[in-house]
């Protein structure tokens, strides 16, 4: 069990107030849990979204990823646990016990689905498919199952296994040696890793190779030449290429291109590249990514492909579906004369062919470009480019025949996977196609924003929305149902688009129902999202006028490929809704990651208002992430409630604003302030969230805002409540102000008279974690009026955008996950409201009054006139 930091050692009873500094230390370690929760939840975020795809069945994993994933969520969500019991002062040590009891059953899955050992050294792609991904690493494990069971031509190699890396570390004791200088790394200081990183390199590359491996690869290499002489081929090339095919990886470093791979090596520079190749697992950005990703060393391992250079007479790369346009359904093939970078890496325009998925692979459109030079092997190592001969530089790099050949490999290779193959391919001197390499086809925006590509506008159908944010991509088409209630969700029709204002993990209740999901708002990381993904429902969020565009009834149909939203139904997009099935989904660790999704990836735990919202009812990591993110909330909105006890000020507010308001920086939130300053200007505020706050008040609207009128009934109500009411309830709650701040953080408590407003943001770049908070109380007007107060707050703030909640005078009121540049938008308005409900009370004489003044509010009728 972790010991858990208690953050509240200074507090002491009432009598003995903290001084200022011990306030400012104890505030700024709340904070920085804070910030290490939100982190953790982003962090985690990520984890889920990328078990979600690989569930999709289209990407090639093992068992080390599965673990690597599983012990990175759990170390996140008990970072999140840990951090919210530092700032609630260990009011939740049941959570710890959630966890470990998830991660007893995720461990028991894992060790039920331990994979047998393992030692073979070095194998040939003749004995690889892709359940070996643990022993050869993704790339490998590709070519193999390329070769083995569709039965396509690869370049002879074979692959030195993640087991000869084991042996190469541990009869050199580099193991050890490895984790005594990682010791030495502090993430706080990026030096200490650069210096440490060359160091494990050094050894690495120093450290001779286990005599048995080194004549394990040097035979391997001279059985794969003799194989070559055998089959007859004629002046073919000796050199190899060594490609790194690490695992453990997440997809986001593994295609970085993070790991080193050298071309065209000699036979007596095998063994030396092959350490080098090793040795990039050491990198200052990959040791730095494991690090702040919470992947184990012990989860990474790196297999590295021994392959023949093929002498490529013309490469490029075949996509079975085009790659940025949806709605054409060919092959698409891209040729260059010599080896296939210049073509990937767009130095040269390639030869374009387009080939129709019939019987007779009809080739619809070839275009042919002019390829003045190509790269090719040099001799002595490396790469060289050379001119094209001037006869060759405008002809076809590939014959009809060939076109249609490399067509049908791709197909192969599409309907092999169940889902569309992005191909690199080369033609050798005897007129062979080779497959280089197939992965997944990730659909690419042609401008280079984004992943999902716009299919092309389709101007015969009404456009009603265009952009947003695609949560889960996909084709959607049924009559439009907005919710703004939890009796629209209980009565929400099978078959409907739902439409709302803003993203809420609440939709779960209709996921099976809907054809697709739109919201003026909302963020791709969150909950909702995740559920989307999870339940395969094409959803845009952040839409911004799907609510008041698109009226309920009316039919419509949804492109969540390329965010838009069409009226009525549009034939082309509907037939993308069939979707491919992946035959991943039927090997043994696919359901070992199924069953690990089971206690990680759904969420139980949706409306925080549930009495079934605790941490006893947490079942999956999902479920802790969602509740430890709502209580962090609450708990970083109740340090007004200890910043009262504080004893001194910081630094005081110079403005002109009715407030005697004290200011405590955790860092970031001033500017250019000197030791021993105790008073700042407005300028000298760097915080966004109190920025855009003291913006508002000081409109001018309400800077200089006229006495509210008075009318003698109120009046003599407040001073009847005052003077002659017996144990009057109206408490007074003192005249200093206080604003807890960062660069991205505030914790405003107003306390005036016989009220107080607490607000309480986040104001960021991860739209995840930004939020507004606010709750307003009190008054010294009898309860009648005092209710009115609270409506005609909660009626503007309503208008607004917020969730609110109104009992007798208090108001409780919560916006989140929206662009800062929202969040400073409301915050400026929050200013103003500050402003504009001083006195508010005596004004409430009638009920037409909550709406009178919340409209004239609304309207920027602030005077009242």
């Amino acid at each position: 069990m972790l010991e858990h930091f208690n953050p509240f050692k200074w507090f002491k009873p009432r009598s003995q107030k903290p001084s200022r500094d011990q306030a400012d230390e104890l505030f700024r370690v709340k904070y920085e849990r804070f910030k290490e929760l939100l982190d953790s939840n982003g962090e985690l975020s990520k984890i889920l979204s990328d078990i979600e795809e690989k569930l999709k069945g289209h990407q090639v994993f093992g068992m080390a990823y599965i673990r690597s994933q599983s012990a990175r969520s759990v170390f996140h969500a008990m970072r999140m646990i840990q951090s919210l019991n530092a700032i609630s002062n260990n009011r939740y040590p049941d959570l710890v016990k959630v966890l470990e009891s998830i991660n007893a059953r995720m461990k028991a899955e894992i060790e039920r689905r331990k994979e047998e050992s393992f030692t073979e050294l070095i194998l040939p792609y003749s004995q690889i498919n892709r359940e070996m991904v643990d022993w050869v690493g993704g790339k490998s494990a590709n070519l193999g199952e390329v070769l083995t069971r569709v039965n396509l031509p690869i370049p002879e190699g074979f692959a030195i296994t993640t087991h000869a890396f084991g042996r190469f570390l541990r009869e050199n004791d580099l193991i050890d040696e490895i984790n005594k200088w990682k010791m030495e790394i502090d993430p706080n200081h990026p030096e200490t890793v650069n210096n440490v990183i060359e160091e494990i390199q050094r050894l690495i590359i120093a450290a001779p190779l286990p005599e048995q491996l080194r004549e394990a690869i040097l035979s391997a290499y001279d059985a794969m030449i003799e194989r070559i002489k055998k089959s007859g081929a004629e002046d073919f090339s000796s050199q190899v290429s060594l490609r790194s095919s690490a695992i453990g990886e997440d997809s986001e470093l593994s295609y970085a291109g993070q790991y080193l791979s050298v071309l065209n090596v000699p036979r007596d520079k095998i063994i030396q590249t092959y350490k080098y190749v090793l040795a990039s697992l050491y990198t200052p950005r990959a040791v730095s990514y494991r690090l702040n990703k919470g992947i184990r060393d012990e989860d990474v391992a790196m297999s590295v492909a021994c392959l023949q250079m093929v002498d490529s007479v013309a490469s490029g790369v075949a996509y079975s579906h085009h790659p940025f346009n949806l709605l054409q359904d060919n092959v698409i093939i891209n040729a260059v004369w010599g080896l296939g970078p210049y073509a990937v890496d767009g130095v040269i325009t390639p030869d374009t062919y387009r080939v129709e998925k019939d019987d007779n692979l009809t080739i619809l459109e070839p275009k042919i470009a002019l390829k003045p030079v190509q790269l090719v092997s040099n001799p002595d190592g490396g790469l060289l480019e050379i001119p094209v001969p001037e006869e060759d530089r405008g002809r076809p790099c590939l014959s009809t025949e060939q076109i249609k050949t490399l067509a049908g490999y791709s197909l192969r290779l599409e309907k092999h996977y169940g889902h569309p193959q992005d191909t690199e391919w080369a033609l050798d001197k005897q007129g062979r196609i080779i497959i280089l390499q197939t992965r997944p086809l990730h659909l690419k925006n042609p401008a280079g924003e984004g992943e999902i590509t716009p299919i092309p506008l389709l101007p015969q159908y009404p456009l009603l929305i265009e952009g947003g944010a695609i949560a889960c991509p996909g084709v959607g088409c049924g009559l439009a149902f907005r919710v703004d209630s939890d009796e629209d969700l209980a009565n929400f029709p099978d078959g409907a688009v739902l439409i709302a204002k803003h993203s809420s993990p609440k939709f779960v209740l209709v996921m099976q129902k809907a054809q697709a999901i739109l919201t003026d708002s909302g963020s791709v990381s969150g909950h909702m999202a995740s559920l989307a993904r999870e339940f395969s429902v094409p959803t845009i969020l952040d839409a911004k006028v799907a609510t008041t565009t698109i009226p309920s009834g009316v039919e419509i149909t949804v492109d969540a490929y390329s965010g838009r939203v069409y009226q009525g139904e549009v034939p082309e997009l509907l037939r993308l809704q069939v979707t491919r099935q992946s035959s991943l989904k039927e090997t043994p660790v696919y359901q070992a990651l199924a069953h690990i999704a089971e206690l990680t990836v759904p969420l139980h735990l949706t409306d925080p208002k549930s009495p079934d919202f605790i941490p006893e009812n947490c079942r999956t990591l999902h479920d802790i992430m969602r509740l430890v993110h709502e209580l962090s909330y609450q708990h970083m909105f109740q340090i007004s409630d200890q910043v009262s006890d504080v004893r001194g000020c910081s630094v005081s507010l110079s403005a002109p604003i009715p407030l005697d308001l004290c200011i405590i920086d955790l860092g970031g939130g001033l500017k250019d302030t000197r030791d021993g300053v105790r008073r700042v200007t407005v300028e000298k505020v760097a915080s966004a969230p109190f920025k855009a706050l003291l913006k508002g008040m000081l409109h001018e609207g309400v800077r200089y805002m006229n006495p509210r009128p008075v009318e003698l009934k109120g009046f003599f109500s407040v001073m009847s409540e005052q003077m002659l009411a017996p144990g009057h309830g109206g408490e007074r709650f003192g005249d200093r102000s206080y604003a807890v701040i960062s660069d991205k953080y505030l914790n405003l408590s107003s306390r005036v008279g016989y009220h107080y407003a607490i607000l309480d943001s986040y104001c960021g770049q991860t739209i995840n974690n930004n939020y507004i908070t606010f709750s307003f109380k009190g008054g010294a007007a009898d309860d009648i009026r005092r209710n009115r107060r609270a409506r005609s707050i909660g009626r503007i703030l309503e208008e607004l955008g917020f969730t609110v909640e109104v009992t007798g005078d208090r108001v409780n009121a919560r916006f989140q996950k929206y662009e800062c540049a929202v969040i400073a938008e409301k915050l400026d308005l929050m200013g103003r409201l500050l402003q504009f409900t001083r006195q508010m009370d005596m004004l409430m004489r009638s009920e037409a009054a909550v709406e009178t003044i919340a409209n004239a509010f609304l309207q920027g009728n602030y005077n009242l006139e």
